[in-house]
């Protein structure tokens, strides 16, 4: 009888099977206040992070992206313009929760045109091959259970000359930068989301999540696994995040 499979949920082994519950369960409890916290972790860094991303992406007029774990629209929100009325954006998630807190979101601001919706798991990508001219993924990579097979997922779907950006949560680049870090993880955090959203678990494991993700060097390999080339990352913020971009040709 061979052994069960299981793979992290945080700090904490679980069957693979169900790790991809687990993550659903945290983020249906912490979607509607996602943003704000948001912008609490982060001093609301976390959108200079993402307009870097933007501009790294070399997305231009008429293309074609896919906003992996794309949540609450961020992203979608700031390529939208970009693209204009002859490109589009899907805005896709695993999470019906996330995924209907962003379309709210989008149409509120009259940002639909050029937007479609997709519930999906990034490791099984339901596209054809060669559709996409960029994906993004932003904070998004540390919760899939098979990061490898993702990654060949989304190597796929991309057009030849497409690249593929990973913006995450990796390590930092200083040992006193790292303590600190930690420190506010695994104390402060955790109490943010308490008084916050009333959740103090998902927080924890939001901050176990970011500790078990492959570091920068780890991460940028897997790229070149998955037939990505002239992979790179850029250190934002001491290393606290990383933008990964690998090409297709």
């Amino acid at each position: 009888m061979s052994e069960q499979q299981t793979t992290h949920f945080g700090f904490t082994d679980v069957p693979i099977e169900e790790k991809q519950g687990k993550v659903a369960e945290v983020f249906d409890s912490v979607a509607i206040k996602y943003d704000l916290m948001n912008d609490l972790m982060s001093a609301g860094v976390h959108r200079l992070w993402k307009r870097y991303t933007i501009e790294k992406s070399g997305v231009r007029k008429g293309n074609k992206v896919l906003d992996l774990a794309g949540g609450t629209g961020d992203l979608a929100a700031l390529f939208s313009p970009i693209v204009g009325d002859s490109g589009q954006i899907v805005l896709a998630d695993i999470n019906d929760s996330m995924l209907k807190v962003g379309r709210d979101r989008l149409i509120d601001r009259g940002l639909v045109n050029n937007i479609r919706f997709a519930q999906v798991n990034a490791e099984n990508l339901p596209f054809e091959e060669n559709q996409f001219d960029c994906i993004t993924i932003a904070f998004g990579l540390r919760n899939v259970t098979d990061k490898q097979k993702a990654l060949k997922s989304m190597h796929r779907v991309l057009k030849p000359g497409g690249r593929l950006l990973v913006l995450e949560f990796s390590q930092p680049t200083s040992e006193l930068l790292s303590k600190i870090y930690d420190n506010y993880s695994f104390k402060l955090l955790p109490k943010i989301g308490r008084w916050t959203t009333g959740d103090e678990d998902s927080y924890r494991y939001l901050a176990e999540s970011i500790r078990m993700h492959p570091n920068q060097d780890t991460l940028k390999s897997m790229f070149e696994e998955a037939r990505f080339e002239d992979c790179e990352y850029h250190n934002l913020t001491g290393g606290i995040v990383a933008l990964h971009r690998g090409f297709k040709y």
